[in-house]
């Protein structure tokens, strides 16, 4: 804010406590109109406020208030009643297409809950149903199919207009929900084995007629929760909540090889009030990565990904992010939290992306509290690799991108300085770092900027140009103070 600007916001209420008998209400009104759209400007919406004199992230150790829980399973049933058998060997996808099915039926009194208890429980695809738990004992395992027949096809996504991978329908997640209320999946720490490597091999021979499938995909669909469990091996994006609000993902487990092809963890994807906190991730791709869409198709269905939590999140990923936001981000990013991040060996632990095409929006993003170990580029924007749909396209259609806030950020072992690069016709503006460090043996100590706009304070190595640092109290940046939900 300019001294003119700031004149302009004090001088009625100067006048006003003189003698605010005599002050026009007009004046007043101005006068807080003024403040409502200065402090608006300022502060990010949900879940982020922003409040004088603190510089500390407050607010909740957990965020999983969101998910709401149902009435009390009144029924609780075994897989085995409904014939499964837990060798590893037989078949049991019948067994739990029927288990859901039958349960489905106690809805209206509360739900029901199916229990999977120790043993290897081999199953292809099946859907969830509404008020409905999904309850895995300890010692207990669920085994992707290796008959890709057992993963069906379904239509692509709206927001997507294809599949992610290849033209066409895609294949099904191998736990599927669609159009649900009230869905837990939970257990004492048993997992989930999509048994990816048939899927990865497909990919690596180029012999992948279909996109694979996620290994969990909940779809238009609110009051989710997963938790206490261990999911390995997806043959494609791990957990993939889409057109989905209220959804709790905590104390996860999630583990590919890394060198696994786009073994994302977790992707929140044109979802809304969404929380993530307390996982451990190993994977081929990001470790959490919030999408909104993919170019015009994504611009179209305008499904936008918002008010997110991301906390309390460890991992590594040697090719890939901590946190990636996009590049699928056409319908919309904003709101975002990202704190207590703690990413080792891997390629970056902030990765923001977009492309020509893309259209929509990231804005109102707060990152702090971040470690890392062993990365190659701690902080990056990029322009992404023309990436597309199809010719379809509007090469018009530019992404906006401002209000980035990070701070509290440590690495050690690191190659090189942050790497932001704007797009070509639109700056990535209201960018606000302060006190980040950067360490790392024969480190690239220059900062790579291009197309970017804001202000940087207490950073190591010294930080490019286009951020700048201003010796003033009316810093909008440096005067910054986050407080939490």
């Amino acid at each position: 804010m300019s001294t003119w600007d700031m004149a302009v916001y004090i001088r009625p209420w100067v006048q006003f406590f003189k003698n605010p008998w005599r002050s026009s209400w007009a004046v007043l009104c101005v006068a807080l109109a003024l403040l409502v759209l200065t402090w608006t400007h300022a502060m990010p919406a949900w879940p982020i406020r922003f409040m004088p004199g603190s510089s500390e992230v407050v607010g909740p150790s957990s965020c999983s208030d969101l998910y709401h829980p149902g009435r009390q399973r009144k029924v609780v049933s075994s897989i085995k009643e409904f014939g499964g058998v837990g060798d590893g060997i037989t078949s049991n996808t019948e067994a739990f297409r029927k288990a859901v099915k039958q349960l489905s039926k106690h809805g209206a009194d509360g739900g029901a809950q199916l229990n999977v208890p120790s043993g290897r429980w081999l199953t292809g695809s099946f859907n969830l149903t509404s008020h409905f738990t999904l309850f895995l004992e300890e010692g207990a395992c669920i085994l992707g199919s290796q008959d890709p027949q057992e993963w069906p096809l379904i239509e692509p996504l709206l927001s997507y207009g294809r599949g992610r991978e290849r033209l066409g329908p895609r294949h099904i997640s191998l736990i599927h929900g669609n159009g649900l209320t009230d869905v837990v999946i939970t257990g004492n720490n048993g997992s989930i084995d999509g048994q990816g490597r048939m899927w990865w091999e497909l990919w690596w021979n180029r012999t992948l007629n279909y996109t694979r499938g996620h290994l969990v995909e909940i779809m238009d669909s609110n009051n989710i929760l997963i938790s206490n469990l261990t999911f390995i091996n997806s043959p494609f994006w791990t957990i993939h909540p889409v057109y989905c609000s209220n959804v709790v993902i905590k104390n996860m487990t999630i583990r590919a090889p890394l060198n696994s092809p786009n073994t994302d963890g977790i992707d929140p994807d044109s979802s809304t009030n969404v929380c993530i906190e307390d996982c451990y991730i190993e994977s081929g791709d990001d470790l959490v990565a919030i999408k909104s869409g993919w170019d015009q198709y994504g611009i179209r269905t305008a499904r936008p990904s918002s008010n997110i939590i991301i906390q309390r999140i460890s991992g590594t990923t040697p090719t890939c992010s901590g946190i990636g936001i996009g590049s699928e981000m056409s319908g919309g990013v904003s709101n975002i939290l990202i704190r207590d991040l703690h990413v080792y060996n891997s390629s970056s632990a902030l990765h923001v992306k977009s492309d020509r095409g893309r259209g929509g929006y990231i804005t109102n993003v707060t990152v702090t509290n971040i470690t890392m170990q062993h990365v190659k580029i701690p902080i990056r924007f990029s322009r992404g690799a023309n990436d597309h749909p199809d010719q379809n396209f509007d090469p018009k259609a530019l992404p906006k991108v401002s209000n980035i806030y990070i701070s509290n950020v440590v690495g050690e072992g690191v190659k090189r300085a942050p790497v932001l690069e704007g797009i070509d016709g639109t700056i990535y503006e209201g960018i606000c770092i302060q006190n980040v460090s950067f360490k790392g043996d024969k480190m690239k100590e220059k900062w790579q900027c291009e197309l970017v706009k804001g202000e940087v304070y207490d950073a190591f190595p010294n930080p490019c140009d286009q951020l700048v640092s201003r010796n003033t109290s009316f810093s909008w940046c440096r005067n910054r103070q986050f407080l939490g939900r």
